[in-house]
């Protein structure tokens, strides 16, 4: 397999569980603990050697495939939701890299957090919070804000509004990665059958 392609789809399916996960989320209130750990890692993880040490979660991963068997393949499974969210998410994804004061100040506050992680599982909420206010102070008002739907009594807790704003983090990691490996808006319309097909064997390995 063309092992850009192979690195690209794994963004992308990053891009897409975080995503999912902000579904879940507002639905729910709810999250599995370590499914949102492993997705607040990726945001971490900012000079990997590979785009694997990203993902440090294969079984999360897996998800991330799936969805894309879903959004991208011609079956009914399309989540018209899941596609508002990630068109929101490049969108601002693109502002952001065309922003030199924004990506330097995410840099910083992204170590900040690091340092909280010696005293703090990433899923505690002072983390969380700080995860979450990077996203409002930085990203939040350079585009279009994404609006997220789901269960009302959910969305007003405080701690789940965080949580989304954490996952959200998270799906702008994995896009900015996916446009660093050559990704483009243009590759879910032309090079469909390429990544479907690279995920299906992703999924099987």
């Amino acid at each position: 397999m063309n092992e850009q392609l192979v690195n690209r789809t794994m963004a992308f399916a990053g891009i897409l569980q975080a995503i999912a996960q902000v579904q879940h989320l507002a639905r729910h209130g709810e999250l599995d603990k370590a499914e949102l750990a492993a997705s607040l890692n990726t945001i971490l993880v900012t000079n990997p050697d590979n785009t694997a040490d990203v993902y440090q979660d294969k079984m999360l991963l897996q998800k991330g495939y799936k969805l894309i068997l879903n959004q991208l393949g011609d079956g009914s499974q399309k989540d018209v939701e899941i596609t508002r969210y990630l068109v929101g998410v490049l969108a601002l994804e693109r502002k952001l890299v065309r922003s030199s004061s924004g990506l330097a100040m995410l840099a910083e506050r992204i170590n900040q957090v690091n340092r909280q992680l010696h005293h703090f599982e990433i899923t505690d909420e002072q983390v969380i919070a700080n995860l979450a206010s990077i996203y409002s102070d930085i990203i939040s008002d350079i585009g279009p804000k994404i609006q997220i739907t789901g269960n009302p009594v959910c969305l007003q807790r405080p701690i789940v509004q965080q949580k989304i704003r954490a996952l959200l983090l998270a799906a702008m990691r994995s896009a900015v990665l996916w446009r660093q490996l050559g990704g483009k808006r243009r590759h879910l319309v032309f090079a469909r059958k390429a990544i479907i097909d690279t995920a299906q064997k992703s999924l099987t390995l």
